[in-house]
């Protein structure tokens, strides 16, 4: 790994010293992922599990899914003890749309409900390839109907709703908010897009640049839109609500929270959605973080640059869903 000149000081140092995970896809075709992905849930299962936050309760539920679609399971986050009707931020997690769980989410989410007295739903949507696009979407989506229609079992406020989510994630988050507002569905009074990948046709600078990167690569990176969409990837055949910077029309949208390191594949097409979302009206927040890779704060948390970046999105976040 060539570390580029911009690198943080601080991320720098956990580079050098190889602390972080890393997850190789060069030369990985889309039909061995499934085992890749088996052996990585083996590998997470078999890691020492955290203690319990005792600030927070954590429930999953089995909801009904999209119609003609397997049910979809919602991790639920509230604070321990605290009754009344609360905000709720709707999470979607990251894993270049072929991996990831809601487990993995857990320390990000108990940090903002501790924090933040606020509910989280965080939804185990279906992966790419075994399930192409719309699955992962409409699995999204149909929990987030869930949420909403059961505000009032879940103790949760339907005006207050926020989506978040982070990489694929974040995405899917602004693909499920694009779907809310094209069908009718719930009234979303925010989005938070962390490092969301948007555009499945990797034409941006920053999508050829980063063929050499800390985590998430050019090659990964049509890996998983590969994955998802088959080959409709990067042509005319592929609809906004899986790649949201093809969406023409962003008007009508929530306020958003967009951010992004300087040194990864989705900086160009974070910050081209972020303009135009304010270009079509849609009270829009930026941050572009000089010298941070995909993920960083995730992966080195005690970074300063990392901190600041935890810090600003609870502040996002705490007057979205508290004014």
């Amino acid at each position: 790994m060539t570390l580029h000149r911009n690198i943080d000081p601080g991320l720098a140092v956990a580079v050098r010293e190889g602390a972080l995970p890393v997850v190789d896809l060069e030369g990985v075709a889309v039909e061995d992922l499934p085992g890749l992905r088996l052996r990585m849930s083996e590998a997470f299962a078999a890691m020492e599990p955290l203690p319990p936050d005792e600030r927070v309760t954590v429930e999953d539920r089995t909801v009904p899914g999209p119609d003609g679609a397997p049910d979809v399971r919602l991790r639920i986050y509230r604070p321990a003890g605290r009754e009344g009707v609360l905000p709720v931020l709707y999470w979607i997690h990251g894993g270049g749309m072929i991996f990831g769980q809601v487990e993995m989410e857990d320390p990000r989410l108990n940090h903002y409900v501790a924090e933040l007295g606020c509910a989280v739903v965080s939804v185990n949507y279906r992966l790419a390839p075994e399930h192409p696009d719309p699955a992962p979407v409409e699995d999204c989506y149909a929990g987030l109907v869930w949420t909403v229609k059961n505000a009032a079992e879940l103790g949760v406020d339907p005006a207050r709703v926020a989506v978040g989510g982070i990489s694929a994630g974040g995405g899917l988050a602004a693909g499920t908010v694009l779907l809310a507002r094209d069908r009718g569905g719930p009234a979303v009074a925010f989005q938070l897009l962390i490092c969301p990948m948007l555009d499945d046709r990797n034409t941006t600078p920053s999508s050829r640049e980063f063929t050499d990167a800390v985590v998430w690569n050019r090659t990964a990176n049509l890996l998983g839109w590969k994955a998802l969409l088959g080959e409709r990837a990067g042509g005319h055949d592929v609809s906004a609500y899986a790649a949201p910077a093809r969406a023409a029309d962003l008007s009508g949208l929530p306020p958003a929270y967009v951010d992004v390191g300087e040194l990864e594949v989705f900086r160009d097409e974070c910050a081209d959605y972020a303009l135009r979302l304010a270009q079509a009206g849609v009270s829009t927040e930026f941050h572009l973080y000089p010298g941070a890779f995909h993920g960083f704060d995730g992966l080195v948390p005690g970074a300063e640059i990392s901190r600041r970046a935890a810090a600003e999105r609870l502040v996002a976040l705490r007057r979205a869903l508290f004014g």
